[in-house]
């Protein structure tokens, strides 16, 4: 069975080496909507696949960190960074150049890194991303799955290489959450006290 999660954000950058002179030379920025699906072959003690609730977490605050940021590829000219991280308060070195495509990717990856990191209390089953989709505009989007994650063609993903500006790791409910994450220290979902209906 599969759900989705639907995130928003604004955001801003340059593809470079892109076919469109503007995309590739210009600052520009998009209105994002981030569809996370996931799956499961059974359901939890809510008979649910994973409980939307759970996604406003770490989930929720790593792709809100997208929001209002300008995000660049690390391997961009070192004269472009820098006034990025001098003017912007808000940014995000990326390893990979941020196009919709490599947005797609790099939220599965951290997605799946908070799975695969998170320890569940009610009867959650096999829960895994199954895709991630990303709008750039109304009329495209790209979408990744697992196996491109592991595609070296596409460039390697590491939580290493993903670095947030001051600016945003403050404002999440955790500031710590990301090296947390990088340390492979566990999130802990709510524990659930299971109720009986009793029919009267």
């Amino acid at each position: 069975m599969l759900i989705r999660k639907l995130f928003k954000f604004e955001n801003a950058h340059i593809v470079r080496n892109c076919t469109s002179d503007r995309c590739r030379r210009s600052i520009h920025g998009h209105s994002y909507q981030v569809e996370l699906i996931l799956s499961a072959n059974r359901l939890d003690h809510g008979q649910m696949v994973y409980d939307f609730g759970l996604l406003k977490g770490v989930i929720k605050d790593l792709i809100d960190s997208f929001d209002h940021a300008i995000c660049f590829w690390s391997q961009d000219d070192a004269g472009y960074i820098d006034a990025c991280k001098t003017y912007s308060a808000r940014w995000i070195s990326l390893p990979v150049s941020p196009s919709a495509e490599q947005f797609s990717r790099v939220f599965f990856f951290l997605a799946d890194q908070v799975l695969q990191q998170t320890t569940t209390q009610n009867g959650e089953g096999d829960v895994q991303v199954h895709s991630v989709i990303v709008h750039e505009t109304a009329t495209g989007y790209a979408q990744c799955f697992r196996e491109d994650i592991a595609n070296s063609q596409m460039g390697l993903l590491s939580l290493n290489d993903i670095e947030f500006s001051e600016q945003v790791q403050q404002e999440w409910a955790n500031p710590q959450m990301y090296e947390q994450l990088k340390q492979g220290i566990s999130f802990l979902n709510p524990e659930v006290t299971p109720q009986v209906i009793v029919n009267a």
